[in-house]
């Protein structure tokens, strides 16, 4: 029988920690959530394994180390409210739900809305809100948000996502170059947005989010 505790434990210890992941709440969280919940009865020995899991249907579990990458870079403060677009299965949106005040997580769907949100109420992530709409649109009416999280890498990112930033706020995907990935976070200061690489990752593509880059010169 596996012991996920330890596996966990592992996973913090052996994955992120080497990897400069050092943000004690983002540990923490990462230490406590069991993501072993959030796969199917076969994948659940390879939960803390350090790929991306295939869950079937276009759906993905985007590996760890990934994962914390993106959650650090996004600097979440303890009054953020968040956005997560892209996650399938929830796990993302528990392990950023202990580190912010409210955090609404948008389903393309009602489909597989009801086992998240009793996966998410079974572990008190009571200050995640589920709600139904389209990758692209975001959820402008819940806008401004302080962190927006996309669990799933892009060739580059709506405007319409940027818009929903609220002053000082930090967008974090994984915007793809080619073959390469690259963390990035995109900040809206004095109501203008810049953006840094601070990272490298590779994940899936985020369902519902595939823009072909703007043509450039």
């Amino acid at each position: 029988m596996t012991d996920y505790a330890r596996a966990r434990a592992n996973m913090v210890e052996n994955q992120l920690r080497p990897s400069r992941i050092d943000n004690p709440r983002l540990l923490a969280a990462m230490g406590e959530i069991p993501r072993e919940a959030f796969c199917p009865p076969p994948l659940k020995g390879a939960a803390y394994g350090d790929d991306d899991l295939d869950l079937g249907g276009g759906r993905h579990l985007i590996e760890p180390l990934a994962l914390a990458k993106l959650i650090q870079a996004s600097a979440p403060q303890a009054g953020d409210v968040a956005l997560v677009i892209g996650c399938d299965t929830g796990y993302c949106a528990a392990v950023l739900s202990r580190m912010v005040a409210t955090l609404f997580l948008l389903v393309p769907g009602t489909e597989q809305a009801q086992a998240v949100e009793e996966q998410l109420a079974q572990l008190g992530c009571d200050n995640v809100v589920l709600q139904s709409g389209d990758a692209r649109g975001g959820l402008a009416a819940q806008a401004p948000f302080d962190v927006v999280l996309l669990a799933g890498s892009v060739q580059r990112v709506p405007e319409g996502l940027l818009d929903q930033l609220a002053e000082g706020g930090r967008l974090v995907a994984v915007v793809n170059h080619g073959r390469a990935g690259k963390v990035t976070v995109f900040r809206k200061l004095g109501g203008a947005v810049g953006n840094t690489t601070p990272a490298d990752a590779a994940v899936p593509p985020l369902t519902g989010l595939h823009l072909e880059p703007a043509f450039s010169f």
